[in-house]
Protein backbone atom coordinates (compact mmCIF):
# COMPACT_ATOMS: atom_id res chain seq x y z
CA UNK A 1 0.00 0.00 0.00
CA UNK A 2 1.52 3.25 -1.18
CA UNK A 3 0.18 6.15 1.82
CA UNK A 4 0.23 9.76 0.48
CA UNK A 5 1.04 12.35 3.60
CA UNK A 6 3.66 14.67 3.11
CA UNK A 7 6.53 12.35 2.87
CA UNK A 8 8.27 12.11 -0.60
CA UNK A 9 7.05 9.42 -3.16
CA UNK A 10 9.82 7.65 -6.03
CA UNK A 11 9.03 7.25 -9.53
CA UNK A 12 8.54 3.69 -8.76
CA UNK A 13 5.72 4.70 -6.36
CA UNK A 14 3.74 6.69 -9.07
CA UNK A 15 4.38 3.82 -11.85
CA UNK A 16 3.15 0.73 -9.46
CA UNK A 17 -0.14 3.13 -8.91
CA UNK A 18 -0.14 3.90 -12.68
CA UNK A 19 -0.14 0.22 -13.19
CA UNK A 20 -2.31 -0.86 -10.36
CA UNK A 21 0.67 -3.01 -8.58
CA UNK A 22 -0.43 -1.51 -5.42
CA UNK A 23 -3.25 0.53 -4.09
CA UNK A 24 -3.18 3.70 -2.88
CA UNK A 25 -4.42 5.41 0.47
CA UNK A 26 -4.67 8.95 2.42
CA UNK A 27 -2.97 8.92 5.49
CA UNK A 28 -4.65 8.46 9.03
CA UNK A 29 -2.24 10.14 11.07
CA UNK A 30 -3.46 12.59 13.44
CA UNK A 31 -0.61 15.25 12.97
CA UNK A 32 -1.03 14.78 8.87
CA UNK A 33 -4.60 15.87 8.64
CA UNK A 34 -4.44 18.43 11.50
CA UNK A 35 -1.60 20.00 9.21
CA UNK A 36 -4.26 19.43 5.69
CA UNK A 37 -7.14 21.40 7.93
CA UNK A 38 -4.64 24.17 8.97
CA UNK A 39 -4.64 25.78 5.49
CA UNK A 40 -8.30 25.80 4.43
CA UNK A 41 -8.82 26.73 7.72
CA UNK A 42 -6.66 29.89 6.91
CA UNK A 43 -8.10 30.42 4.09
CA UNK A 44 -11.63 30.58 5.77
CA UNK A 45 -10.55 33.13 8.29
CA UNK A 46 -8.56 35.51 5.86
CA UNK A 47 -12.23 35.30 4.19
CA UNK A 48 -13.74 36.09 6.78
CA UNK A 49 -11.64 39.18 6.99
CA UNK A 50 -11.66 40.68 4.01
CA UNK A 51 -8.63 39.62 2.78
CA UNK A 52 -7.63 39.54 -0.91
CA UNK A 53 -6.20 36.41 -2.18
CA UNK A 54 -5.51 35.93 -5.72
CA UNK A 55 -8.32 33.10 -7.28
CA UNK A 56 -10.26 33.46 -4.32
CA UNK A 57 -11.23 36.90 -4.00
CA UNK A 58 -10.11 37.87 -7.72
CA UNK A 59 -10.25 36.31 -11.17
CA UNK A 60 -7.89 34.03 -12.63
CA UNK A 61 -4.64 35.35 -15.24
CA UNK A 62 -5.24 38.79 -16.10
CA UNK A 63 -7.91 39.08 -14.43
CA UNK A 64 -6.39 39.09 -11.24
CA UNK A 65 -7.24 42.88 -10.61
CA UNK A 66 -11.40 41.59 -11.00
CA UNK A 67 -12.76 42.00 -7.75
CA UNK A 68 -14.95 38.90 -6.97
CA UNK A 69 -18.18 39.80 -5.15
CA UNK A 70 -18.20 38.12 -1.35
CA UNK A 71 -21.02 36.79 -2.71
CA UNK A 72 -19.95 34.64 -5.95
CA UNK A 73 -16.40 33.35 -4.28
CA UNK A 74 -18.04 30.47 -3.88
CA UNK A 75 -19.01 30.12 -7.27
CA UNK A 76 -15.66 30.65 -9.04
CA UNK A 77 -14.15 27.22 -8.64
CA UNK A 78 -16.71 25.85 -10.69
CA UNK A 79 -16.53 28.52 -13.69
CA UNK A 80 -12.53 27.77 -13.39
CA UNK A 81 -12.92 24.15 -14.13
CA UNK A 82 -15.70 24.74 -16.52
CA UNK A 83 -14.61 27.12 -18.87
CA UNK A 84 -11.39 25.18 -19.19
CA UNK A 85 -13.08 22.28 -20.07
CA UNK A 86 -11.68 22.39 -23.94
CA UNK A 87 -9.19 19.90 -24.05
CA UNK A 88 -8.38 17.97 -27.69
CA UNK A 89 -6.89 15.43 -28.94
CA UNK A 90 -6.55 11.87 -28.01
CA UNK A 91 -7.39 10.82 -24.46
CA UNK A 92 -5.02 9.31 -21.88
CA UNK A 93 -5.47 6.30 -20.99
CA UNK A 94 -6.65 4.83 -17.55
CA UNK A 95 -2.86 4.12 -16.89
CA UNK A 96 -1.64 7.70 -17.65
CA UNK A 97 -5.07 9.06 -16.05
CA UNK A 98 -3.55 7.30 -12.43
CA UNK A 99 -0.26 8.56 -12.75
CA UNK A 100 -1.62 12.20 -13.36
CA UNK A 101 -3.96 11.77 -10.00
CA UNK A 102 -0.80 10.27 -8.40
CA UNK A 103 0.75 13.61 -9.23
CA UNK A 104 -1.12 15.59 -8.26
CA UNK A 105 -2.44 13.94 -4.89
CA UNK A 106 1.24 13.96 -3.96
CA UNK A 107 1.73 17.85 -4.42
CA UNK A 108 -1.58 18.74 -2.56
CA UNK A 109 -0.54 16.67 0.34
CA UNK A 110 2.82 18.22 0.96
CA UNK A 111 0.20 20.81 2.74
CA UNK A 112 0.82 24.22 1.09
CA UNK A 113 -2.39 24.10 -1.47
CA UNK A 114 -5.01 25.02 1.17
CA UNK A 115 -7.58 22.46 0.15
CA UNK A 116 -9.79 20.53 2.56
CA UNK A 117 -9.52 16.59 3.83
CA UNK A 118 -12.55 16.02 1.96
CA UNK A 119 -11.15 17.25 -1.53
CA UNK A 120 -8.40 14.27 -0.96
CA UNK A 121 -10.39 11.74 0.36
CA UNK A 122 -12.98 12.01 -2.30
CA UNK A 123 -9.16 11.81 -4.52
CA UNK A 124 -8.47 8.13 -2.51
CA UNK A 125 -12.23 7.05 -3.39
CA UNK A 126 -11.53 7.71 -6.77
CA UNK A 127 -8.12 5.67 -6.35
CA UNK A 128 -10.05 2.64 -4.47
CA UNK A 129 -13.00 2.58 -6.76
CA UNK A 130 -10.41 2.97 -10.41
CA UNK A 131 -12.72 5.20 -11.31
CA UNK A 132 -10.23 7.97 -13.43
CA UNK A 133 -10.67 10.65 -15.37
CA UNK A 134 -11.16 11.01 -19.28
CA UNK A 135 -8.60 13.73 -19.54
CA UNK A 136 -8.02 14.83 -23.15
CA UNK A 137 -3.98 14.77 -23.40
CA UNK A 138 -3.88 18.32 -26.05
CA UNK A 139 -4.64 22.07 -24.34
CA UNK A 140 -2.04 22.55 -22.01
CA UNK A 141 1.40 24.95 -22.33
CA UNK A 142 2.69 23.77 -19.08
CA UNK A 143 2.60 27.05 -17.47
CA UNK A 144 -0.19 28.41 -15.43
CA UNK A 145 0.75 24.25 -14.77
CA UNK A 146 -1.98 21.87 -16.36
CA UNK A 147 -4.99 23.97 -16.32
CA UNK A 148 -7.32 22.41 -19.16
CA UNK A 149 -6.02 18.59 -18.89
CA UNK A 150 -6.42 19.03 -14.72
CA UNK A 151 -10.05 20.82 -15.46
CA UNK A 152 -11.26 17.40 -15.96
CA UNK A 153 -9.72 16.22 -12.80
CA UNK A 154 -11.83 18.72 -10.61
CA UNK A 155 -15.00 18.23 -13.03
CA UNK A 156 -14.76 13.86 -11.60
CA UNK A 157 -14.11 14.89 -8.82
CA UNK A 158 -17.51 17.30 -8.80
CA UNK A 159 -19.45 14.90 -10.58
CA UNK A 160 -19.04 15.88 -13.64
CA UNK A 161 -17.66 14.56 -17.54
CA UNK A 162 -16.44 11.26 -17.86
CA UNK A 163 -14.34 8.23 -16.49
CA UNK A 164 -13.27 4.84 -16.89
CA UNK A 165 -14.98 2.59 -15.14
CA UNK A 166 -14.54 -1.12 -15.50
CA UNK A 167 -13.23 -0.43 -19.03
CA UNK A 168 -15.73 1.40 -20.04
CA UNK A 169 -15.75 5.23 -20.76
CA UNK A 170 -19.12 6.43 -18.49
CA UNK A 171 -20.67 9.49 -17.20
CA UNK A 172 -19.09 10.23 -14.03
CA UNK A 173 -22.25 11.37 -12.63
CA UNK A 174 -23.80 7.64 -13.51
CA UNK A 175 -20.98 5.89 -11.45
CA UNK A 176 -20.83 7.96 -8.28
CA UNK A 177 -25.03 7.62 -8.23
CA UNK A 178 -24.30 3.34 -9.16
CA UNK A 179 -21.63 3.69 -6.14
CA UNK A 180 -23.31 5.81 -3.56
CA UNK A 181 -20.63 8.71 -3.77
CA UNK A 182 -21.25 12.06 -3.05
CA UNK A 183 -19.61 14.90 -5.69
CA UNK A 184 -18.20 17.40 -3.88
CA UNK A 185 -18.48 20.94 -3.84
CA UNK A 186 -14.84 22.91 -4.27
CA UNK A 187 -14.28 25.33 -1.91
CA UNK A 188 -12.76 28.55 -2.14
CA UNK A 189 -9.17 28.28 -4.03
CA UNK A 190 -9.52 24.16 -4.40
CA UNK A 191 -9.80 24.64 -8.06
CA UNK A 192 -7.04 26.46 -8.46
CA UNK A 193 -5.13 23.89 -5.94
CA UNK A 194 -6.13 20.77 -8.44
CA UNK A 195 -5.50 22.45 -12.12
CA UNK A 196 -2.68 24.93 -11.00
CA UNK A 197 0.25 22.76 -10.86
CA UNK A 198 2.39 20.28 -13.43
CA UNK A 199 0.99 16.69 -12.27
CA UNK A 200 -0.10 15.98 -16.01
CA UNK A 201 3.42 16.39 -17.20
CA UNK A 202 5.09 15.25 -13.96
CA UNK A 203 2.83 11.84 -14.71
CA UNK A 204 3.60 11.24 -17.69
CA UNK A 205 7.61 11.90 -16.85
CA UNK A 206 7.24 8.82 -14.23
CA UNK A 207 5.95 6.36 -16.93
CA UNK A 208 8.20 7.47 -19.34
CA UNK A 209 11.30 7.14 -17.33
CA UNK A 210 10.08 4.15 -16.29
CA UNK A 211 9.92 2.55 -19.87
CA UNK A 212 13.23 4.05 -20.60
CA UNK A 213 15.40 2.87 -18.19
CA UNK A 214 13.98 -0.70 -19.03
CA UNK A 215 14.71 0.44 -22.58
CA UNK A 216 18.52 0.86 -21.79
CA UNK A 217 18.89 -2.67 -20.77
CA UNK A 218 17.11 -4.00 -23.49
CA UNK A 219 19.22 -2.24 -26.35
CA UNK A 220 22.41 -3.70 -24.21
CA UNK A 221 21.01 -7.34 -24.57
CA UNK A 222 19.91 -7.06 -28.17
CA UNK A 223 23.47 -5.32 -29.06
CA UNK A 224 24.71 -8.56 -27.15
CA UNK A 225 22.60 -10.75 -29.62
CA UNK A 226 23.58 -8.74 -32.34
CA UNK A 227 27.67 -9.08 -31.85
CA UNK A 228 27.23 -12.41 -31.78
CA UNK A 229 25.17 -12.51 -34.82
CA UNK A 230 27.48 -10.77 -36.96
CA UNK A 231 30.59 -12.28 -35.31
CA UNK A 232 31.33 -9.17 -33.71
CA UNK A 233 34.22 -8.65 -31.28
CA UNK A 234 33.42 -8.89 -27.70
CA UNK A 235 36.48 -7.16 -26.76
CA UNK A 236 35.68 -4.26 -28.12
CA UNK A 237 33.96 -4.03 -24.19
CA UNK A 238 37.09 -4.81 -22.59
CA UNK A 239 37.49 -3.57 -18.89
CA UNK A 240 40.70 -1.78 -18.94
CA UNK A 241 39.44 -0.19 -22.21
CA UNK A 242 36.60 1.45 -20.42
CA UNK A 243 38.29 2.19 -17.00
CA UNK A 244 40.27 5.60 -19.13
CA UNK A 245 36.94 6.73 -20.10
CA UNK A 246 34.75 6.51 -16.80
CA UNK A 247 31.07 7.72 -17.57
CA UNK A 248 29.28 5.14 -14.91
CA UNK A 249 26.49 4.37 -16.95
CA UNK A 250 29.03 3.91 -19.70
CA UNK A 251 30.95 1.14 -17.92
CA UNK A 252 28.02 -0.65 -16.80
CA UNK A 253 26.62 -0.56 -19.82
CA UNK A 254 29.75 -2.22 -21.34
CA UNK A 255 30.04 -4.39 -18.41
CA UNK A 256 26.58 -6.30 -18.96
CA UNK A 257 28.07 -6.83 -22.69
CA UNK A 258 31.33 -8.84 -20.81
CA UNK A 259 28.66 -10.91 -18.77
CA UNK A 260 26.36 -11.85 -21.53
CA UNK A 261 29.51 -12.21 -24.22
CA UNK A 262 31.92 -14.21 -22.07
CA UNK A 263 34.59 -11.79 -22.51
CA UNK A 264 37.87 -12.05 -20.90
CA UNK A 265 41.22 -10.90 -22.23
CA UNK A 266 41.14 -9.58 -25.48
CA UNK A 267 43.09 -11.83 -28.38
CA UNK A 268 46.38 -10.29 -29.12
CA UNK A 269 45.88 -10.63 -32.92
CA UNK A 270 42.08 -11.12 -33.18
CA UNK A 271 40.47 -11.71 -36.90
CA UNK A 272 38.55 -8.05 -37.14
CA UNK A 273 40.38 -5.41 -35.02
CA UNK A 274 37.10 -3.14 -35.16
CA UNK A 275 33.51 -3.60 -35.75
CA UNK A 276 31.43 -0.79 -37.01
CA UNK A 277 30.23 1.87 -34.58
CA UNK A 278 26.76 0.64 -34.38
CA UNK A 279 28.51 -2.27 -32.71
CA UNK A 280 31.71 -0.76 -31.26
CA UNK A 281 29.90 2.35 -29.49
CA UNK A 282 27.11 0.72 -28.46
CA UNK A 283 27.66 1.72 -24.92
CA UNK A 284 28.86 5.11 -25.71
CA UNK A 285 25.09 5.37 -27.23
CA UNK A 286 23.27 3.49 -24.13
CA UNK A 287 25.28 4.86 -22.04
CA UNK A 288 24.30 8.89 -22.31
CA UNK A 289 21.32 7.47 -21.44
CA UNK A 290 22.12 5.54 -18.11
CA UNK A 291 24.03 8.35 -17.15
CA UNK A 292 21.44 11.15 -17.71
CA UNK A 293 18.45 8.97 -15.51
CA UNK A 294 19.72 9.85 -12.02
CA UNK A 295 19.93 13.26 -12.69
CA UNK A 296 16.56 12.87 -14.61
CA UNK A 297 15.15 11.53 -11.67
CA UNK A 298 16.00 14.29 -9.56
CA UNK A 299 14.49 16.85 -11.64
CA UNK A 300 11.36 14.71 -11.77
CA UNK A 301 11.04 13.43 -8.25
CA UNK A 302 11.56 17.19 -6.82
CA UNK A 303 8.77 18.24 -9.15
CA UNK A 304 6.39 14.95 -8.05
CA UNK A 305 7.46 15.91 -4.34
CA UNK A 306 6.84 19.64 -4.58
CA UNK A 307 3.99 22.08 -3.83
CA UNK A 308 3.70 23.58 -7.32
CA UNK A 309 0.14 25.38 -7.74
CA UNK A 310 -0.26 29.30 -6.73
CA UNK A 311 -0.43 31.09 -4.30
CA UNK A 312 1.17 29.29 -1.93
CA UNK A 313 -0.82 28.89 1.18
CA UNK A 314 1.58 28.63 4.47
CA UNK A 315 -0.86 28.03 7.32
CA UNK A 316 1.87 27.97 9.92
CA UNK A 317 3.39 30.87 8.84
CA UNK A 318 -0.15 32.61 7.64
CA UNK A 319 1.23 33.87 4.49
CA UNK A 320 0.01 33.54 1.49
CA UNK A 321 2.58 33.60 -1.28
CA UNK A 322 1.85 34.49 -4.69
CA UNK A 323 4.67 32.67 -7.36
CA UNK A 324 5.17 30.77 -10.12
CA UNK A 325 5.24 26.85 -8.84
CA UNK A 326 3.00 25.71 -11.97
CA UNK A 327 6.24 26.71 -14.30
CA UNK A 328 6.86 22.84 -16.16
CA UNK A 329 10.43 24.10 -17.05
CA UNK A 330 12.64 21.06 -15.48
CA UNK A 331 9.70 18.25 -16.46
CA UNK A 332 10.56 20.26 -19.68
CA UNK A 333 13.99 19.66 -19.77
CA UNK A 334 13.75 16.30 -18.28
CA UNK A 335 11.63 15.15 -21.51
CA UNK A 336 13.11 16.84 -23.95
CA UNK A 337 16.01 15.66 -22.73
CA UNK A 338 15.20 11.72 -22.66
CA UNK A 339 13.57 11.77 -25.84
CA UNK A 340 16.70 12.77 -27.44
CA UNK A 341 18.54 9.57 -25.58
CA UNK A 342 15.99 7.43 -26.52
CA UNK A 343 15.57 8.16 -30.19
CA UNK A 344 19.59 8.09 -30.41
CA UNK A 345 19.15 4.59 -28.92
CA UNK A 346 16.34 4.01 -31.81
CA UNK A 347 19.06 5.22 -34.47
CA UNK A 348 21.40 2.68 -32.59
CA UNK A 349 19.59 -0.33 -33.30
CA UNK A 350 18.53 0.52 -36.88
CA UNK A 351 21.58 0.26 -37.38
CA UNK A 352 22.38 -2.89 -36.07
CA UNK A 353 19.39 -3.96 -38.41
CA UNK A 354 20.62 -2.81 -41.73
CA UNK A 355 24.16 -4.34 -41.00
CA UNK A 356 22.71 -7.73 -40.12
CA UNK A 357 20.10 -7.97 -43.28
CA UNK A 358 23.09 -6.93 -45.80
CA UNK A 359 24.97 -9.85 -46.92
CA UNK A 360 27.91 -6.85 -47.83
CA UNK A 361 28.15 -6.59 -44.09
CA UNK A 362 26.91 -9.57 -41.87
CA UNK A 363 29.56 -11.80 -42.53
CA UNK A 364 28.20 -14.54 -43.52
CA UNK A 365 24.61 -14.92 -43.09
CA UNK A 366 22.13 -14.97 -45.57
CA UNK A 367 20.32 -11.82 -47.19
CA UNK A 368 17.69 -10.32 -44.78
CA UNK A 369 17.96 -13.11 -42.61
CA UNK A 370 15.95 -15.69 -44.36
CA UNK A 371 15.86 -19.11 -42.77
CA UNK A 372 14.60 -20.46 -46.14
CA UNK A 373 17.19 -22.82 -48.04
CA UNK A 374 17.70 -24.18 -51.29
CA UNK A 375 14.99 -23.41 -53.98
CA UNK A 376 12.85 -21.43 -51.82
CA UNK A 377 15.49 -18.68 -50.55
CA UNK A 378 14.45 -17.71 -54.24
CA UNK A 379 11.06 -16.33 -53.49
CA UNK A 380 11.67 -15.62 -49.26
CA UNK A 381 12.63 -12.25 -48.11
CA UNK A 382 12.53 -12.88 -44.48
CA UNK A 383 13.05 -9.30 -42.74
CA UNK A 384 13.58 -7.22 -45.56
CA UNK A 385 10.54 -5.45 -45.30
CA UNK A 386 10.64 -5.24 -41.34
CA UNK A 387 13.81 -3.31 -42.11
CA UNK A 388 12.46 -0.53 -44.22
CA UNK A 389 9.76 -0.33 -41.31
CA UNK A 390 12.09 0.02 -38.44
CA UNK A 391 14.02 2.81 -40.45
CA UNK A 392 10.39 4.68 -40.97
CA UNK A 393 9.97 4.21 -37.04
CA UNK A 394 13.25 5.27 -36.38
CA UNK A 395 13.33 8.46 -38.43
CA UNK A 396 10.02 9.24 -37.13
CA UNK A 397 11.40 9.13 -33.87
CA UNK A 398 14.58 11.44 -34.82
CA UNK A 399 12.23 13.75 -35.87
CA UNK A 400 10.06 14.23 -32.69
CA UNK A 401 12.99 15.45 -30.76
CA UNK A 402 12.95 18.77 -31.50
CA UNK A 403 12.59 20.43 -28.15
CA UNK A 404 9.30 21.50 -27.19
CA UNK A 405 10.48 23.82 -24.40
CA UNK A 406 12.33 26.40 -27.00
CA UNK A 407 9.06 27.27 -28.59
CA UNK A 408 7.24 28.95 -25.67
CA UNK A 409 4.08 30.94 -26.23
CA UNK A 410 2.53 33.95 -25.00
CA UNK A 411 -0.95 33.29 -24.05
CA UNK A 412 -3.88 34.64 -21.86
CA UNK A 413 -3.46 38.14 -22.59
CA UNK A 414 0.30 38.30 -22.02
CA UNK A 415 -0.05 37.44 -18.11
CA UNK A 416 1.07 33.62 -19.13
CA UNK A 417 4.00 35.29 -21.71
CA UNK A 418 6.24 32.75 -21.41
CA UNK A 419 5.87 28.77 -20.76
CA UNK A 420 7.44 25.60 -20.02
CA UNK A 421 5.84 23.63 -23.02
CA UNK A 422 6.75 20.85 -20.35
CA UNK A 423 3.32 18.60 -21.22
CA UNK A 424 4.08 18.80 -24.38
CA UNK A 425 7.85 17.37 -24.04
CA UNK A 426 6.37 14.59 -22.04
CA UNK A 427 3.51 13.72 -24.76
CA UNK A 428 6.59 13.84 -27.17
CA UNK A 429 9.00 11.85 -24.91
CA UNK A 430 6.50 8.69 -24.43
CA UNK A 431 5.51 9.03 -28.48
CA UNK A 432 9.19 8.65 -29.07
CA UNK A 433 9.70 5.83 -26.47
CA UNK A 434 6.83 3.55 -28.49
CA UNK A 435 8.34 4.57 -32.05
CA UNK A 436 11.69 3.03 -30.28
CA UNK A 437 10.31 -0.01 -28.42
CA UNK A 438 8.55 -0.56 -32.39
CA UNK A 439 12.21 -0.97 -33.01
CA UNK A 440 13.37 -2.95 -30.30
CA UNK A 441 10.74 -5.54 -31.14
CA UNK A 442 11.88 -5.68 -34.56
CA UNK A 443 15.50 -5.34 -33.86
CA UNK A 444 14.85 -8.40 -30.76
CA UNK A 445 13.42 -10.54 -33.09
CA UNK A 446 16.05 -10.36 -35.94
CA UNK A 447 18.96 -10.42 -33.61
CA UNK A 448 17.53 -14.19 -32.30
CA UNK A 449 17.23 -14.90 -36.13
CA UNK A 450 21.03 -14.10 -36.61
CA UNK A 451 22.14 -15.98 -33.79
CA UNK A 452 20.29 -19.16 -34.59
CA UNK A 453 21.59 -18.53 -38.06
CA UNK A 454 24.86 -18.77 -36.88
CA UNK A 455 24.30 -21.83 -34.57
CA UNK A 456 22.80 -23.80 -37.24
CA UNK A 457 25.39 -22.53 -39.90
CA UNK A 458 27.90 -24.35 -36.92
CA UNK A 459 29.55 -20.86 -36.52
CA UNK A 460 28.65 -20.90 -32.93
CA UNK A 461 27.16 -23.45 -30.74
CA UNK A 462 24.29 -23.37 -28.24
CA UNK A 463 26.06 -24.55 -25.33
CA UNK A 464 28.44 -21.54 -25.95
CA UNK A 465 25.72 -18.50 -25.09
CA UNK A 466 25.52 -17.25 -21.60
CA UNK A 467 22.17 -19.04 -20.02
CA UNK A 468 21.09 -14.72 -19.89
CA UNK A 469 21.28 -14.73 -23.69
CA UNK A 470 19.71 -18.26 -23.78
CA UNK A 471 17.05 -17.49 -21.75
CA UNK A 472 15.68 -14.10 -23.75
CA UNK A 473 15.77 -16.38 -27.14
CA UNK A 474 13.65 -18.35 -25.72
CA UNK A 475 11.35 -16.03 -24.25
CA UNK A 476 11.28 -14.14 -27.82
CA UNK A 477 10.75 -17.96 -29.55
CA UNK A 478 7.25 -18.11 -27.24
CA UNK A 479 6.06 -15.07 -28.69
CA UNK A 480 7.94 -15.50 -32.57
CA UNK A 481 9.06 -18.63 -33.99
CA UNK A 482 12.38 -18.73 -36.20
CA UNK A 483 11.45 -17.11 -39.84
CA UNK A 484 12.15 -19.90 -42.21
CA UNK A 485 9.10 -19.20 -44.96
CA UNK A 486 7.64 -15.77 -45.20
CA UNK A 487 4.65 -14.52 -43.03
CA UNK A 488 3.54 -11.58 -41.50
CA UNK A 489 5.27 -10.29 -38.46
CA UNK A 490 2.79 -7.82 -37.66
CA UNK A 491 0.66 -9.91 -34.92
CA UNK A 492 3.91 -11.22 -33.30
CA UNK A 493 5.91 -7.63 -33.38
CA UNK A 494 2.81 -6.30 -31.60
CA UNK A 495 3.56 -8.84 -28.90
CA UNK A 496 6.32 -8.16 -28.63
CA UNK A 497 6.20 -4.29 -27.76
CA UNK A 498 3.55 -5.29 -25.44
CA UNK A 499 5.90 -7.60 -23.84
CA UNK A 500 8.88 -4.39 -23.79
CA UNK A 501 6.29 -2.44 -22.33
CA UNK A 502 5.10 -4.68 -19.68
CA UNK A 503 9.02 -5.37 -18.96
CA UNK A 504 8.60 -9.26 -18.87
CA UNK A 505 11.88 -9.63 -20.50
CA UNK A 506 14.50 -10.63 -18.00
CA UNK A 507 17.57 -8.77 -18.30
CA UNK A 508 20.13 -7.29 -15.74
CA UNK A 509 19.29 -7.10 -12.35
CA UNK A 510 19.07 -4.04 -10.79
Amino acid sequence: MITFDSSPLTIEDVVAIALQQQPAQLSESADFRKRIAKGSEFLDRLLKEDGEIYGVTTGYGDSCTVTIPSELVSELPKHLYTFHGCGLGNQLTPTMARAVLASRMASLCQGFSGVSLDLLTQMETLFKHDIMPVIPEEGSVGASGDLTPLSYVAAVLCGEREVYYQGDINPTADVFAQLNIEPITLRPKEGLAIMNGTAVMTGLACMAYSRAQYLSKLATRITALCTLASKGNAHHFDEVLFSVKPHPGQQRVAGWLREDLHAGEPPRNPKRLQDRYSLRCAPHVIGVQEDALPWLRQLIENELNSSNDNPIIDAEGEHVLHGGHFYGGHIALAMDTLKNTVANIADLLDRQLAMLVDTKFNHGLPSNLSGAQGERSAINHGFKAVQIGTSAWTAEALKQTMPASVFSRSTECHNQDKVSMGTIAARDCLRVLQLTEQVASAVLLATCQGVELRIRQQDISADSLAPALADTIEQVRQISPFLTEDRALESELRQTVAAIQAQSLALYPA
